[in-house]
């Protein structure tokens, strides 16, 4: 288990790169099983989930070459389909969460996938129904093997298209949908589709290989079948979970920052949240910059007055990956907010290691934390924590690095699934942390 020592307290300063996007490339990787042909693919970040991956996409046979940093080559003419129901795939792909996307394009093209039950992040119950679901809705036979613990879908005599209303708006339950429909025969449309940008990018990079898909951007989706695709190239966009991520820290940490080439474009309400939290986001062309808030920030109120509530939703509503983050941020704010997480229920139970911190934290139930912020008059104090998921992890980390004295954070294993070289690179703007274990 892994181990980050960080003296906290100081101010940072300088210019941040963003990553490739975490959720893109796990989509945009499965993808490459759909085609023959070589696929390129740009901006891959170098994260422990999407190695997780390619890894398995290699032990499937896909013929993989590293031609730069964060580009590859991907290419699926040979391809070994007796290691899906071997032993070694049920224990390596347990372990990701992600791999569940692998059945749609195998599904598609071949006509069986199957899949160990995934792993993944510990907040709460996430369903698979709604892709097995869909897969059942376009022909599919579906069978679990409870014992083992092991899902597969089989289609015999191909698959057909058909209209399905998604019980729920699932961003990969949607990508495993299309990438099952893109072969299957006539039209199949998607009600309730997921529509958030990196699905957006997962169906144009599908169009660019010959698929036909209609409504992108929408939550109405329309694809004809196609008899094959070819090979295309693609860049991943920035990580907008990581954009969050490090405007959260700017604010804590009283520092000047500019992030990079952050695609403003897709970054739907983040600026706007944070702007709620009383955060100066100044746009620079296609960047972010972020004053040093010596003199704080204070959170606004709604127009009648009461208490400030930001809560998740489905694009393009705020995403459930940066409310831990709008959290701690909210820890030092002058003002109270609510925070609703209504998308995953046990992603709050982190906020004990904030209140051991010293956080005002008032932790209503399982969804619902009440925020009473310090305004910068009581610091936070130093900790040894455990993070428990990827974005509890990144929370506790610009928690520590904002207290004073210095914090352990364990396990932070579960921070390297989602943030590239995390420690060298806030080093790199003067961040006091070190890789101990």
């Amino acid at each position: 288990m892994g181990t980050f020592r960080i003296e906290g307290g100081h101010s940072l300063k300088g210019e941040i790169n963003p990553q490739g996007a975490k959720n893109e490339a796990l989509q945009i990787l499965c993808a490459v099983l759909l085609t023959p042909e070589k696929v390129t693919i740009h901006n891959i970040p170098d994260i422990l989930d999407v190695n997780k991956l390619i890894h398995l996409l290699k032990q499937l046979g896909v013929k993989i070459e590293k031609t730069g940093k964060g580009s590859y080559t991907f290419q699926s003419d040979e391809l070994d389909l007796d290691y899906l129901t071997s032993e070694k795939f049920k224990q390596e792909g347990s372990g990701l969460r992600g791999s569940i996307m692998l059945v749609g394009p195998l599904l598609g093209r071949f006509g069986k996938g199957y899949i160990p039950r995934p792993g993944g992040d510990k907040i709460g119950r996430r369903r698979l129904d709604t892709h097995f679901e869909g897969f059942i809705k376009l022909g599919a036979d579906f069978r679990y093997n409870k014992e083992e613990r092991f899902y597969g879908v089989e289609a015999k005599n191909g698959l057909t298209g058909t209209y399905m209303l998604l019980e729920e708006a699932s961003v990969t339950g949607t990508a495993n949908i299309i990438m099952a429909a893109v072969f299957a025969r006539g039209k199949t449309t998607i009600y309730n589709a997921a529509c958030e940008p990196y699905l957006q990018q997962l169906c144009n990079m599908l169009i660019r290989m010959g698929a036909s898909i209609k409504g992108v951007g929408s939550n109405l989706l329309e694809i004809e079948g196609v008899e094959e695709l070819s090979g295309c190239t693609h860049t991943i966009l920035p990580d907008m979970i990581e954009i969050g991520s490090w405007i959260g820290l700017a604010a804590m940490t009283k520092s000047e920052i500019t992030i990079k080439n952050v695609s403003w474009d897709h970054l739907g309400l983040i600026p706007t949240n944070f702007r709620k939290l009383g955060i100066n986001i100044e746009k620079r062309g296609d960047d972010i910059f972020i004053p040093a808030h010596k003199d704080g920030y204070e959170v606004q109120s709604f127009i009648d007055g009461s208490i400030m509530n930001i809560s998740d939703a489905p694009w393009p509503g705020f995403t459930p990956d940066l409310l831990s983050i709008i959290l701690v941020v909210a820890t030092q704010a002058r003002g109270s907010v609510l925070i609703h997480q209504k998308m995953f229920e046990s992603r709050l139970f982190f906020v004990d290691k904030l209140i051991d911190m010293g956080a005002k934290i008032i932790l209503c139930d399982p969804h619902r934390a009440t925020v009473i912020g310090h305004d910068f008059q009581s610091q936070l104090k130093a900790t040894t924590m455990v993070s428990p998921d990827i974005r509890a992890g990144i929370s506790l980390l610009i928690a520590a690095l904002s207290a004073k004295g210095t914090s352990i954070i364990h396990n932070i294993e579960q921070i390297d699934r989602g943030y590239e070289n995390i420690d060298e690179r806030l080093k790199a703007i003067g961040a006091r942390i070190e890789r101990i274990a």
